[in-house]
């Protein structure tokens, strides 16, 4: 059973605001792959993981985030696994303004991807922005630092995409452009929240220290169907 509106996050994105976006029923739905490789099932009935097979092609994988154990059907193989954890602002955050942070669009969508790739902050498409706003830091035209939203549910939108260019690391980028998306979720009314690898010891510390605490641990498997 989903305690929490978090504990089983996509399937809670995907069945509140990002409804508009689902592919699949009442028992298993999915971000479109184009978008994000998001999938999840309502809950782990025989019924709800028959329909979670279902979801992708043969060639396709789907990363499942969850706070219990996750279920699967026989039907799928686990490709990989990470335990991640989740953290919640713990105050509304500030809204600040820099002249250096810039909205991003779809004219920079190329650029987000490239840095995206370089940088791995987690999954990322040519139509993230499909997802929520994203903001960025340009040098002399390029693309070198971003940070947005991604997931949203009943009263929360996710931290997501926050990455520096290994040339501009060092220089308070990162930090910066946190501070700037938690303001900007804040404003809204709604609380931010974000997932980062357990193993990730720093960045973990790091968003202590910018007000966000541990919510749960979470598990993380990607999928896909067996041959």
């Amino acid at each position: 059973m989903m305690k929490h509106i978090l504990d089983r996050p996509i399937w809670s994105a995907l069945e509140t605001a990002h409804a508009d976006l689902a592919e699949g029923n009442e028992d298993a739905r999915r971000y479109p792959p184009s978008i994000v490789p998001f999938a999840a099932s309502a809950d782990d009935r025989p019924e709800s993981l028959d329909a979670l097979e279902n979801l992708p092609s043969r060639e396709e994988s789907m990363i499942l985030v969850e706070a219990g154990p996750i279920a699967i059907p026989p039907s799928l193989a686990i490709v990989t696994e990470a335990s991640v954890v989740q953290m919640v602002a713990e105050r509304p955050h500030a809204r600040i303004s820099d002249p250096r942070i810039q909205p991003l669009t779809e004219a920079d969508a190329a650029d987000m991807l490239d840095l995206a790739t370089l940088t791995k902050p987690g999954p990322f498409t040519l139509r993230a922005q499909s997802l929520g706003s994203f903001w960025g830091i340009k040098s002399e035209g390029r693309l070198v630092a971003m940070a947005g939203q991604r997931m949203r549910q009943t009263g929360y939108i996710e931290l997501s995409g926050l990455c520096t260019h290994p040339d501009f690391q060092g220089r308070g980028l990162g930090t910066l452009l946190f501070r700037f998306v938690a303001g900007e979720i804040a404003s809204s009314g709604d609380t931010a929240y974000l997932h980062a690898y357990a193993a990730n010891t720093s960045a973990i510390s790091l968003y202590k220290t910018h007000g966000f605490a541990l919510r749960s641990e979470m598990n993380m498997r990607v999928v896909k169907r067996r041959p």
